[in-house]
C-alpha cells in the first residue's frame, strides 16, 4: 500500500481480541509493539499504513521461522540428525 493512497481511506486498527505478548514485546494478535498499540488512535492515516506494512513484514519474518523450524524437527518434535542415513 502506497502511504500517499492511505490518506483516502479510513484504515481500522489491526487488533483481532488476541491481546497477549511474546518475549519480544508483539502482540501475538496484531503484532504491534505497546506503543504501536497504544497510540494507535493518534496516528495519521498514512503513518497507518506504514505500520501495517511493517506488520506484514513482521508476520513473513514469523511464518519464514516457523517454516524453518518445521524443516529441522520430526513430527515427534526431536531434531533431526545433519548426518545422512547411516545404512545407505
Amino acid at each position: 500500500m502506497n502511504p500517499e493512497q492511505t490518506e483516502l481511506f479510513h484504515i481500522d486498527s489491526p487488533c483481532i481480541g488476541v491481546c497477549e505478548v511474546n518475549n519480544k514485546g508483539y502482540c501475538k494478535g496484531c503484532l504491534r509493539n505497546r506503543n504501536e498499540r497504544l497510540y494507535w488512535h493518534t496516528f495519521s492515516e498514512s503513518q497507518r499504513g506504514v505500520l501495517l506494512q511493517a506488520i506484514a513484514l513482521r508476520r513473513a519474518a514469523l511464518l519464514r521461522k516457523k517454516i524453518q523450524a518445521q524443516e529441522h524437527h520430526t513430527p515427534d518434535g526431536f531434531n533431526t540428525p545433519e548426518q545422512g542415513d547411516l545404512f545407505s
